[in-house]
């Protein structure tokens, strides 16, 4: 199940706006980084197809770091896209799990008050 991910932060996402009252910028913010994230995977499958220049994977997982891995999980579902390299997947799911433990910490930090 590869969105059981995404339900498991949108759960958790909802539980820290009640609990610590998010703006909804950050929402925003995590929309606007999954849809660049997203964008970016499409322009690099459509480059691994046609042997032009790639996006690195720095750049990729980066962007899921900082909050577009939502995006990132649908663009490898949708796409078929960097879901059979192993030592990528291993990297984004610690990316992923590094981005969800990061935004409970400066939420209870900078929300809490």
């Amino acid at each position: 199940m590869p969105y059981l991910p995404i339900l498991i932060f949108a759960a958790i996402y909802a539980a820290a706006m009640l609990v610590w009252d998010l703006p909804w910028l950050v929402a925003g913010a995590y929309l606007m980084t999954s849809i660049s994230c997203f964008v970016a995977y499409a322009v690099d499958k459509s480059a691994a197809r046609n042997g032009n220049w790639r996006t690195p994977e720095r750049t990729l997982l980066v962007l899921g770091l900082v909050g577009g891995w939502p995006g990132g999980v649908l663009a490898q579902q949708w796409l078929r896209h960097k879901t059979s390299k192993r030592s990528f997947q291993q990297m984004f799911w610690c990316s992923v799990v590094a981005n969800i433990v990061g935004f409970l910490w400066l939420s209870s930090r900078v929300f809490a008050n």
